[in-house]
């Protein structure tokens, strides 16, 4: 069996999804491993074992805070109205970060909310047990905390969430 470098399979898994959802229509459920991996690689986290979608956050004073992450691929023409997808409420997390994608599967930005300004903004949306937000509400409430050099992909992206 052939040992790979996890970013050369996640550099093929972008390539393979992108041809996909371009060959199909349909997307692939890869999102969140993606995510995961560039918010704990762009952003320097640490990895915790056996976790699907969550990292560790240690600030200059070795403090540690729980983060959350969430990943959205933002494809041309789609829904107006893109969502985050559930923000899981009972579970431990002081943060939740939001990895924004191009149709390449290519992160372009990355939003961070504080579990309190997450929690409220929750609240204020009417009917929403399940914990889920628009991306725009998301990028409103949140802080840019990275983002690409190519601002091509940031305009577009722009673009693409007015409407």
């Amino acid at each position: 069996m052939a040992t790979y470098k996890l970013a050369q399979v996640m550099a093929q898994t972008r390539l393979l999804a992108s041809q996909y959802r371009e060959a199909t229509g349909q997307s692939l459920p890869v999102t969140v491993e993606l995510a995961r991996f560039d918010a704990i690689t762009l952003l320097g986290l640490k990895e915790v074992p056996g976790a699907e979608a969550e990292a560790t956050l240690v600030d200059d004073n070795s403090k540690e805070f729980h983060v959350q992450i969430k990943g959205r691929v933002i494809f041309p023409g789609g829904k107006s109205r893109q969502m985050v997808g559930q923000l899981n409420l009972t579970a431990n997390w002081d943060f939740t970060v939001l990895v924004i994608y191009n149709p390449d599967y290519q992160p372009t930005a990355i939003y961070s909310a504080g579990r309190q300004i997450v929690e409220e903004a929750i609240k204020e949306t009417k009917n929403n047990k399940r914990g889920a937000m628009t991306v725009a509400k998301f990028k409103a409430i949140g802080e840019l905390i990275w983002e690409t050099q190519d601002k091509s992909d940031e305009q577009s992206l722009d673009r693409q969430s007015a409407s």
